[in-house]
């Protein structure tokens, strides 16, 4: 092979590697981590004493974390020219011309398509639906509906959010339970603290971007207090599962201490801001979240 010949397939190779990448990123793998984190521990707590059917649990992980990154996907094909005005977003691969609107939307439709087959012919069809209602939910209700129109769309479209638990449980029980209905509030009640915490340091990017995110519309200071009120109601709500008897006092425990200190860098951030501190708290609020599943799952394992 000439020497041109080597260059040119290491080249192709290369290209094929940014492409496999590009499509990659249009999952948005770490926030797909969480949701897909969060359901598997739905499917652990829908069984008492127990553990849930392997294949069930591998079938349903796959099925909702391709449905998952089909639903980011969409969302990046539909605000491509917002992400364009963002410097938060602008390196995504539809902004940058590593990818074409098409192909993107080719891409999204197999994946959520072999999602949802997979939920409905190895899972169950409540299941299938159910993640077909929450794919529904972020990319058209959210994405299209409520972000370029109002500031409370992270509150409304956050029931899309809140789902992966509730997808989880029905996974392995066909059903939908109150429990399962908990875990599904505390993520609805988190996801405005945790929103708002970035949109706070990223106000210039969403006003640039004609959004009409909170800080924008309502000025910082009353987002900095929404931060605050809506994690004393997280708070309350985290207790709950140990009020009805869901979980037990390791569960408690550890609800009490994430809560103090997801409280404390909302006090914080509202009498003391800086950027910094908003983007620290963003941070925080995605560990407080896994901990307090981890916490859910370890207590459900106890002996007592």
């Amino acid at each position: 092979m000439s020497v041109l010949n080597t260059r040119t397939l290491t080249l192709d190779r290369h290209a094929a590697g940014r492409r496999l990448h590009a499509f990659y990123v249009l999952t948005k793998p770490r926030v797909n981590t969480l949701i897909v984190f969060c359901a598997v521990i739905g499917m652990f707590l829908a069984v008492p004493g127990g553990l849930p059917d392997p294949k069930s649990v591998v079938a349903a992980t796959l099925g909702i974390a391709f449905v998952a990154g089909a639903a980011a996907a969409m969302n990046c094909l539909i605000e491509a020219h917002i992400d364009a005005r963002m410097a938060r977003t602008r390196h995504r691969p539809l902004p940058r011309g590593d990818l074409a609107p098409a192909e993107t939307l080719l891409f999204a439709g197999v994946l959520g398509g072999t999602g949802l087959t997979v939920l409905y012919h190895w899972v169950n069809p409540l299941t299938m639906w159910l993640t077909l209602a929450t794919f529904v939910g972020y990319a058209v209700v959210y994405t299209v509906l409520l972000k370029p129109r109002t500031p409370q769309n992270i509150v409304i479209g956050g029931a899309s959010g809140a789902m992966p638990p509730v997808l989880g449980w029905a996974a392995v029980t066909g059903e939908v339970s109150a429990d399962a209905l908990l875990l599904f509030l505390i993520i609805f009640a988190w996801t405005p603290p945790h929103f708002w915490a970035l949109a706070l340091y990223r106000s210039a990017d969403y006003a640039r971007a004609g959004l009409p995110m909170l800080p924008v519309t309502h000025g910082p200071e009353f987002t900095r207090l929404s931060v605050l009120l809506y994690t004393c109601i997280l708070f309350g709500v985290t207790l709950l599962p140990f009020a009805t008897r869901m979980s037990g006092p390791l569960y408690l425990v550890s609800a009490i201490a994430l809560g103090i200190g997801f409280l404390g860098h909302a006090w914080r951030l509202y009498v003391d801001y800086s950027d910094a501190f908003a983007r620290r708290t963003f941070r925080f609020s995605i560990l407080y979240l896994f901990l307090l599943f981890a916490a859910l799952l370890a207590d459900h394992y106890l002996p007592f």
